[in-house]
């Protein structure tokens, strides 16, 4: 299977039979310069309904949008609801986080998190594999939280997103304030990586993309 970025918290999984999911499409804006998403997709989750995680009218191909727990094309997709801010949703609403099985690989979208995982959640999430997981602080958990996050859940892989940059000059933190000190770090040279449960790596590997849009 393989994982793609395609900017903010938007990715494209595509399983080794091609259904394709695109998560938390984004809306472009003045404070959120990606590409417009251009992808065609059998089926789209969102976390919230934000304008930068649930803009479903971009995606092409007339895709299942996924709000709760389901399956679809044979991938299963697991919802929890979280919180988006550290304060039960008071402030900025609800979360869901998504685990998807594909191809044997369990990827687990945090969505706009906002707060550490409860005992519960934790067993409700359970396996993971691949982690994307929003860094950036402010909106969501900071750089400190996240890491603390990728403990709870013990994942073989952390792929960053939600954070400042060119793209994105939301009043939130780049992906350096995540990374810095850390030996486990591999930049990776694109927007894409590929995954099968025999070749993920025995211990925590940060990977940090290059948006494609």
């Amino acid at each position: 299977m393989k994982i793609k970025w395609l900017g903010h918290a938007a990715f494209l999984i595509t399983s080794d039979s091609g259904t394709r999911i695109i998560t938390d499409p984004y809306e472009t804006s003045e404070g959120l310069k990606y590409g417009e998403i251009t992808e065609s997709a059998d089926i789209v989750t969102v976390s919230h309904d934000h304008g930068d995680h649930s803009n479903v009218a971009a995606v092409k191909g007339n895709p299942q949008v996924v709000r709760d727990t389901t399956e679809v094309k044979g991938i299963n997709i697991k919802a929890i609801p979280t919180a988006h801010d550290d304060k039960g949703g008071s402030e900025r609403g609800k979360n869901t986080i998504f685990c998807l099985q594909v191809d044997g690989v369990r990827v687990v979208h945090l969505g706009d998190l906002g707060h550490l995982l409860t005992d519960n959640q934790v067993v409700e999430v359970g396996k993971v594999h691949v982690l994307l997981v929003p860094v950036g602080g402010h909106f969501t958990i900071d750089a400190r939280a996240a890491g603390e996050v990728c403990d709870q859940v013990s994942t073989r892989v952390i792929i960053p997103m939600h954070y400042k940059n060119d793209k994105c000059v939301f009043p939130i933190g780049g992906v350096d304030e995540f990374i810095k000190g850390k030996t486990n770090v591999t930049q990776v040279d694109g927007s894409e990586v590929e995954f099968t449960v025999a070749e993920l790596p025995t211990s925590p590997q940060i990977m940090v993309l290059k948006p494609a849009l």
